[in-house]
């Protein structure tokens, strides 16, 4: 970390503009760090805020657009030639691509906020042939909130922006996993719909059944209660009963 911030104080917005942009096009680079450290920079008045925004939108929004069209260029014949050693063939091409047209504009303005998922949302977009111009709606505005949210909060906190990366890091971590979850349930509420509510169904009938069967039991108890009780005074004695 000591060496990236090294290269901010020294180069700047170059170094901001060059790893962000790099970044989106899946080089490994710590983009919350970088973001959150000029910030910081702008806190002690060595950067300035807005071009430290425009600087950042813009590389981030040029990656993404590379990485768009990388995944545009290579897709369905790259996946069709060796889509199976990653368990993406043709009809499961076909099956994502029906999602992310709906869905992946939403998962682009969230993406930049879970570490993993945005160094790929650009190349699954190309690849699925998402609209560009709305792929560049919804990417270019998450770009810009995304190093907004983490400049603005290098900026606010000064110099507990470093502890409050720590803490940050955790915390995505956990709403990646979260994020992840929601998406998988989703994804099989959406492809097992059916299956779930005849479930769901019949998970209630067999309760309903089994809430009337005790309940005949719960009205037949007291009858069996008072026989017991009550017939010996009458000179019956179920227990040597010749019936029983």
């Amino acid at each position: 970390m000591a060496n990236i911030t090294a290269y901010i104080d020294q180069f700047g917005y170059i170094v901001l503009f060059v790893a962000l942009l790099l970044e989106m096009i899946a080089v490994p680079l710590p983009g919350e760090v970088l973001m959150s450290y000029s910030g910081f920079l702008v806190y002690q008045q060595h950067l300035n805020w807005i071009i430290s925004i425009l600087v950042a939108g813009v590389g981030t929004s040029i990656g993404m657009t590379l990485a768009y069209w990388i995944g545009y260029k290579l897709g369905p014949p790259f996946f069709k030639k060796h889509g199976h050693r990653f368990h993406m063939g043709p009809e499961r091409i076909k099956n994502t691509s029906r999602w992310f047209s709906k869905h992946g504009n939403k998962l682009l303005i969230i993406a930049y906020f879970i570490p993993g998922v945005r160094h790929i949302t650009g190349y699954f977009s190309g690849l699925t042939r998402l609209p560009f111009r709305i792929y560049a709606l919804y990417a270019y505005g998450g770009a810009f909130l995304w190093v907004t949210v983490f400049i603005t909060l290098g900026k606010i906190l000064g110099p507990q922006w470093e502890q409050f990366h720590a803490s940050a890091k955790k915390y995505l971590i956990i709403g990646s996993a979260m994020a992840v979850i929601i998406l998988v349930v989703f994804f099989i509420y959406k492809k097992y719909k059916q299956k779930i509510k005849n479930f769901a169904i019949q998970l209630i009938n067999t309760a309903l059944n089994v809430f009337h069967a005790c309940e005949k039991v719960f009205l037949l108890l007291p009858v069996v209660v008072v026989v017991t009780y009550v017939s010996p005074y009458y000179g019956i004695d179920f227990v040597h009963s010749p019936f029983h």
